[in-house]
């Protein structure tokens, strides 16, 4: 029987992505998405294979209206606005950040921000070995600090408690000042402090 036309990808993630949305990662299962695109569960496997390419659909949906155009400016500048662009992106859908860490790698709108990335440091003069680790480490800390925004220990409940804490004096102000500290500011400091690091392989004869 051939494939209804209206039935794309896209609806498909769509679909996914307001399970995760109304009800969390954990309800993502093809039943699920088959209810709400109306149709049983046996059907929707005509369309994708498993729950591996749900999840990859769902990570096109979050990332596909990211903005890759470079934007003008010193390199600093365009890898922090090409860096905020995907935070801005992922905020939209903060359940569903478990899968754009997971599928990172195999996800074609994350090749091609970070094509748009290559061009910015290849640009500034970094090359071979130094290129790989400035790429890295901006992922690394783009992955870790919007997990950490969004779902780890220094947000929201978690962070008052460990503000209470005894015996971990250190650990308790630095809580409390997490919480006078605006998130964009965070990250912004979080990452301009990286590129400060970054700065000194632009340039650098290769090793």
């Amino acid at each position: 029987m051939p494939r209804p036309r209206s039935l794309t990808p896209a609806r498909i993630a769509e679909a996914a992505l307001a399970v995760i949305d109304a009800e969390g990662l954990a309800a993502l299962t093809m039943k699920a998405v088959a209810a709400r695109l109306g149709m049983g569960t046996m059907s929707l496997y005509r369309y994708v294979a498993d729950r591996a390419e749900l999840e990859e659909l769902v990570v096109e949906r979050v990332l596909a209206d990211v903005d890759t155009a470079t934007p003008d400016g010193p390199w600093r500048e365009r890898v922090a606005v090409l860096a905020g662009r995907v935070r801005a992106a992922v905020a939209l859908h903060p359940n569903a950040l478990p899968l754009t860490a997971a599928h990172r790698d195999g996800s074609p709108a994350l090749a091609r921000w970070s094509e748009s990335v290559l061009e910015v440091l290849t640009g500034a003069g970094f090359a071979g070995e130094d290129r790989v680790v400035a790429l890295r480490a901006l992922v690394a800390y783009l992955v870790g600090a919007i997990e950490l925004e969004h779902r780890g220990p220094l947000e929201g409940r978690s962070t008052r408690r460990m503000a209470e804490l005894t015996g971990f004096p250190l650990l308790a102000a630095t809580a409390r000042d997490a919480l006078a500290l605006p998130p964009g500011a965070e990250f912004g400091r979080g990452l301009a402090a990286l590129l400060d690091g970054l700065d000194g392989l632009a340039g650098s004869p290769p090793r």
